[in-house]
């Protein structure tokens, strides 16, 4: 893998982890399109590059911890204070640990969704009407959402129920055509939470929930020999480029979130499932 490879993979990694956009399907058609005209890379499904996959993902991470770093310090903070009051003088729990468990049973949720349905999902890629409906049917939840008025509940009001469903939301995202934080999102606007704490919980969600995933993968990859054929300047280059395009996605995608207008990305995800369709975007080999 070259430099600039790397650098294009990064960017498309970084840019469409954030945007409420598939950005399963947009990575491995890039790498579908780039070993078509001649690009030395291996397959999609190689470990090499499920490696270089983990990478740029836990990139990403980065941009979330950049965004919201403020509110992942006070989370963070709450978390150690809550557990040594906890300790001293047991009470009530803590906010900060509640929401802490909550994330955690929404993590659960979307494991055991993922495990569930894995080979149904991973089929969907052969489908290419049915990734198209995925995508056509995220564009019309950024539709729908974008209208709600006001939302009334937040962080206090979220209970069980709430954190389950939104965590098999996530889990759906494992669907190509699926975004995850189009759907994660959504799901907390229907649900009830203010535009903010929609936004928060998201992301926040997303740390734990890319960890697991990476740790998953990472012990395929391992069952499967590693991998020798990228070099570490590549795996470097990706992670970096990840990160930085990651953040200024996320800060636009919170800004659109807050103004309810993330209706733009609709019409984007409306086009590609047409071009889907008609086959001008073509699916087959994933």
């Amino acid at each position: 893998m070259t430099f600039w490879i790397a650098v294009l993979l990064g960017t498309v990694q970084g840019l469409f982890m954030f945007l409420p956009v598939s950005s399963t399907a947009h990575l491995v058609l890039t790498q579908h399109w780039l070993i078509g005209r001649g690009a030395d890379l291996p397959p999609p499904d190689s470990a090499e590059m499920i490696l270089f996959d983990l990478v740029v993902h836990v990139g990403t991470l980065i941009s979330i911890v950049i965004v919201f770093r403020r509110s992942l310090y006070r989370f963070t903070a709450g978390c150690l204070h809550g557990v040594r009051d906890l300790l001293q003088r047991p009470s009530a729990l803590p906010l900060p640990l509640r929401l802490l468990l909550l994330l955690a049973l929404s993590v659960l949720a979307t494991g055991v969704i993922g495990i569930t349905f894995k080979l149904f999902f991973e089929g969907i890629f052969a489908r290419p009407w049915a990734v198209a409906i995925t995508m056509a049917c995220t564009g019309a939840l950024l539709w729908i959402t974008d209208r709600l008025p006001p939302r009334p509940l937040g962080l206090r009001q979220i209970g069980p129920r709430t954190a389950l469903v939104i965590g098999m939301a996530q889990g759906l995202a494992l669907m190509p055509g699926i975004s995850r934080s189009g759907i994660t999102i959504a799901a907390s606007l229907l649900l009830g939470l203010k535009r903010r704490w929609a936004a928060e919980y998201s992301f926040f969600l997303a740390i734990p929930t890319i960890l697991a995933a990476t740790l998953v993968q990472a012990l395929e990859l391992q069952a499967a020999g590693g991998a020798t054929r990228i070099d570490g300047v590549a795996l470097f280059t990706g992670f970096v480029v990840a990160a930085a395009v990651g953040t200024a996605a996320l800060y636009l995608v919170v800004r659109l979130l807050y103004q309810a207008r993330l209706r733009i990305f609709a019409w984007y995800l409306w086009l590609m499932a047409g071009l889907i369709l008609l086959g001008v975007v073509p699916l087959s080999g994933y």
